[in-house]
């Protein structure tokens, strides 16, 4: 068994699309429309392009606002994406705007931090020491 992919609800799925690709450095895989103005889009690391996907998915299932909300007010992130140095990201992305809920922070061997994705999720990333 693997993950092929995994999904992330976004706001809005173009703001979503260049947040993510523009900012974070994913890459654009499938950008299919559904009707309306939702769309199958998904994202792959640059470096693994037959990767895991990420999809974007729309947001609109009652569920998933009281959800979501609850997760961010309890500053829990949806979704961890691996990185390989947490500070240096975290410099960067602030560098760009990002909004910080948590800086770098050592827990044991793995070091974090969490940041507002600007499309309705808290995003942790984190590095494992080797």
């Amino acid at each position: 068994m693997q993950i092929r992919m995994t999904s992330i609800f976004v706001d809005d799925q173009t703001k979503a699309l260049d947040f993510y690709t523009k900012i974070l450095g994913f890459v654009k895989k499938h950008d299919v429309p559904l009707g309306g103005e939702d769309r199958w889009l998904t994202l792959v690391a640059p470096d693994a392009p037959s990767g895991t996907e990420l999809l974007l998915e729309p947001a609109g299932h009652p569920a998933v606002k009281p959800y979501r909300d609850a997760l961010v007010k309890d500053g829990i992130p949806l979704a961890q994406f691996a990185v390989d140095d947490v500070v240096a990201e975290y410099e960067r992305l602030r560098d760009a705007g990002v909004r910080f809920t948590q800086e770098p922070l050592e827990a044991g061997p793995v070091t974090t931090a969490v940041f507002d994705d600007t499309c309705g999720n808290l995003i942790q990333i984190a590095t494992q020491a080797q």
